[in-house]
C-alpha cells in the first residue's frame, strides 16, 4: 500500500502501524499535524492535546509504565518545558516503547530561537532517529518503539521543518488488519517496581550506572543499524557523511562522491564512520544547525576536513551546498547522471516577500492600537499576537518563551520600573504556562496588569483546540474553562472582561487597569477571524473619497484590508478597504475621527 505523505502524516501511520495506544502534544509548528492524523485513528489511539509540553511528556511517561506503547510530539522549544520529566525517566527506563518527536525548526520559520535538539537527545542519553524524507520518517518511527523496548531507552525521532512538511511517496508494507487496542503483541503488563520508577536517592543512584551501560549497547545498536548505511561514487577524493535533510542536499551538489548516510545518529556509528573514512581522500561531514556530527567524529581521532563555508546557521539549501562544492572544488561542475541537479537560471527572479501580519479583522488589533496610545510598556508572548511589534502598532517591547510575558513584567516591577506595563498573552499559552506566573505575581503583590487576548483556539498553529474552547482534540465536548474564573480563583481581585471591538470600552478599561497598582487581569474576547469563518459572506465596510482627509488614523491600525487610494496632497493618501479582505469588524469606522468609514450593509 502507497500514499503519497508528508513527514507528519508518515509518522502518525507508522504510530498506528506500531501498535502505538497514546499519543499526547502541544501544537507547535513544525509538528502539530501528526497528532492532527493521530486523530483520525479515532477510537484507536487514545490521544490528546495537552496543556503544555511537560503534562504531554508525563502522560506518555505513565502510558510507558502501564505497558503501552506511547507518543508525544512537541517542536524544538517545546523540548526544554518537557526535560524535567525527561531527564528522569532516560534514568528509569521505558516498558511500553515511549517515541519522542522533537521537530526543529532550522531558519527560525515560526520560532524564536534555532536551537539544535540532538544536543538535549544526547543530553537525555537516548536514541536518535533522522529521517531524510517522509518514507524514512515512516519506516524509523514504526522501528522506534521496538529499538525503545530492545534497549530500555527513549527513542528521539528528530524532524525538521522541511522532513515534516514536504510530501513524497510512502510505501506503508504490510498494514495491520486490527487496531493498537487489539493488538496483544504490542501490550505489556504493568508490573510495580518501585526501585525502578521511584526516583529517591537511592534508587537514582542504580539508575544512573545502568543508563551508562545501556549506552553501550546503543552504540551496538547504531553500528548494525540499517538506518546507517555507505552510498558509494565514482570519485573518492572526497567522501561525505551527512544526515537528515542536508542528505538530500549533499546528494545533488555532490552527485559523483561516496556518502555515509546517518540515520541513527545518537549514538554515532563511529566505527563503520571510520571504515568509511579509510576509504576516501577527506572526510567532508555535512549536518544542519550544530555540528554534533563532526564533533563526536573528530573526537574519536577520524580526521575531518574543515571548510569556511557557513552551514551551521538557518536552513540549508543545494545552493549553500554549491557554495561548498566551490570551496572544495573550484568551478569543477559535477558529472552528468540522474542525482545532478541543474543549476538555476540567473535571469529567474526572487520570490517577493509577505511580510507577515495581524489577518484583517483580527481581534488582537484594537487592543494592540489601545495600549500603543496608552504608551504602555508591553511584554508579550508566543502566538500569532506577537506580530503586535510590527510597524505601525509597534506595540510589543519582549518576547521570550511561552509564559514569559507575566514573568518579565513582574521582574520589571521588581527592577524598579514606573511606567505603564501590561503583560500580553493569548488563551491558549496563558493555560500553557501563564497560570503560575499570575499565581506569583498575586502571591508577591505584583503590580502587574496581564492581558489575555482570548480567541478561543489555539491560532498560531493552526486552530487547535485548547481548555478554552470546550472542545477535545477528537472534537468531543468537554468542560470550557473561564479564564477570568481561573483568575479569580488564583486570587486576583481586579479580573475585567471586554469585547476586543468596543474600542472605545477596550482603551477605558485598560487606562484602568494599568494605573490601578496592584494584580490586574483584563480578558479580551474576540474569536479567531479565520477559525470562525467571520469573512465568509462578511458585508465590507468602505471609505468615502469625499469625506477621507487623509490623516492616516486607519492606517495606524495595520490592517491589511487598508491600502492606499488616491494621493489627495504631497505624500498623502486618501484610504481604500478592499471589500475581498474586509470582514466588517468597524474597527477602523471606530478609529476615523472624520466619519469617512462606514459599512456596505446600508448601500
Amino acid at each position: 500500500m502507497k500514499q503519497f505523505l508528508s513527514g507528519n502524516e508518515a509518522i502518525a501511520k507508522a504510530a498506528y502501524a506500531a501498535g502505538c495506544r497514546v499519543a499526547a502534544a502541544y501544537p507547535g509548528t513544525p509538528s502539530t499535524e501528526i497528532l492532527e492524523n493521530v486523530a483520525k485513528f479515532k477510537g484507536a489511539i487514545n490521544c490528546e492535546w495537552s496543556v503544555n509540553e511537560k503534562v504531554a511528556m508525563e502522560i506518555a511517561v505513565g502510558a510507558s509504565i502501564a505497558g503501552a506503547r506511547a507518543l508525544v510530539c512537541m517542536k524544538h522549544v517545546g523540548l526544554n518545558v518537557a526535560m524535567d520529566p525527561l531527564m528522569t525517566f532516560t534514568f528509569e527506563g521505558p516498558n511500553g516503547g515511549l517515541v519522542v518527536v522533537s521537530a526543529d525548526d532550522p531558519g527560525m520559520h515560526s520560532s524564536q530561537n534555532e536551537q539544535d535538539n540532538r544536543v538535549l537527545q544526547k543530553f537525555a542519553r537516548a536514541v536518535t532517529l533522522e529521517p531524510s524524507n517522509s518514507q524514512e520518517a515512516f519506516d524509523m518511527a514504526r522501528a522506534a518503539w521496538d529499538i525503545s523496548e530492545r534497549t530500555g531507552s527513549i527513542v528521539f525521532l528528530r524532524m525538521t521543518t522541511r522532513t515534516s512538511h514536504s510530501s513524497s511517496l510512502v510505501d506503508l508494507g504490510d498494514w495491520p488488519s486490527v487496531g493498537p487496542f487489539d493488538r496483544p503483541d504490542v501490550a505489556r503488563s504493568y508490573v510495580k517496581n518501585p526501585k525502578k520508577y521511584v526516583s529517591v536517592p537511592a534508587n537514582a543512584r542504580g539508575m544512573r550506572f545502568a543508563a551508562e551501560d545501556r549506552l553501550a549497547l546503543l552504540t551496538k545498536e547504531s553500528e548494525q543499524s540499517p538506518f546507517n548505511r555507505e552510498e558509494p561514487g565514482t570519485r573518492a577524493d572526497f567522501g561525505f557523511v551527512s544526515c537528515a535533510a542536508a542528505y538530500n542536499y549533499v546528494r545533488e551538489a555532490f552527485p559523483e562522491f561516496p556518502v555515509f548516510k546517518v540515520g541513527f545518529s545518537n549514538p554515532p556509528p563511529v566505527e563503520r564512520i571510520r571504515a568509511f573514512a579509510a576509504k576516501v581522500g577527506s572526510l567532508v561531514v555535512v549536518e544542519e544547525l550544530d555540528p554534533v556530527l563532526r564533533d563526536a567524529i573528530a573526537l574519536a581521532g577520524i580526521p575531518v576536513r574543515s571548510y569556511s563555508t557557513e552551514l551551521h546557521m538557518m536552513e540549508l539549501n543545494v545552493d549553500r551546498l554549491r557554495e561548498l562544492r566551490r570551496e572544495l572544488l573550484g568551478n569543477a561542475a559535477p558529472a552528468a547522471g540522474r542525482d545532478a541537479a541543474p543549476t538555476p537560471s540567473a535571469d529567474v527572479p526572487p520570490l517577493p516577500s509577505r511580510p507577515p501580519t495581524l489577518c484583517a479583522g483580527c481581534g488582537h488589533r484594537g487592543v494592540f492600537y489601545a495600549l500603543a496610545k496608552l504608551k504602555a510598556t508591553v511584554t508579550g508572548d508566543i502566538g500569532c499576537y506577537t506580530l503586535g511589534v510590527a510597524p505601525p502598532l509597534s506595540s510589543m517591547d519582549t518576547t521570550i518563551c511561552m509564559g514569559a510575558s507575566i514573568g518579565a513584567a513582574f521582574g520589571m516591577r521588581k527592577a524598579g520600573f514606573k511606567g505603564r506595563l501590561a503583560a500580553v498573552i493569548g488563551d491558549s499559552t496563558f493555560f500553557h504556562s501563564g497560570m503560575t506566573g499570575l499565581l506569583d505575581v498575586v502571591y508577591n503583590k505584583g503590580a502587574v496588569t496581564v492581558v489575555v487576548l482570548d480567541n478561543r483556539i489555539t491560532g498560531m498553529t493552526g486552530h487547535q483546540q485548547n481548555p478554552g474552547s470546550g472542545k477535545t482534540l477528537l472534537g468531543e465536548p468537554t468542560v470550557q474553562t473561564s479564564i477570568a474564573e481561573v483568575a479569580r480563583a488564583l486570587g486576583v481581585k481586579r479580573v475585567r472582561e471586554i469585547d476586543v471591538y468596543d474600542l472605545k470600552q477596550v482603551e477605558s478599561t485598560l487606562a484602568e487597569e494599568l494605573d490601578c497598582g496592584e494584580p490586574s487581569v483584563v480578558v479580551a474576547y474576540g474569536s479567531c477571524v479565520i477559525a470562525a469563518k467571520k469573512a465568509v459572506g462578511a458585508i465590507p465596510h468602505a471609505v468615502d473619497p469625499d469625506k477621507c482627509r487623509a490623516c492616516g488614523a486607519c492606517f495606524k491600525l495595520g490592517c491589511p484590508a487598508i491600502v492606499r487610494g488616491a494621493e489627495k496632497s504631497a505624500g498623502r493618501f486618501v484610504s481604500k478597504i478592499e471589500p475581498a479582505a474586509c470582514i466588517g469588524c468597524d474597527v477602523c469606522a471606530q478609529v476615523c475621527p472624520f466619519k469617512a468609514i462606514s459599512s456596505t450593509k446600508a448601500n
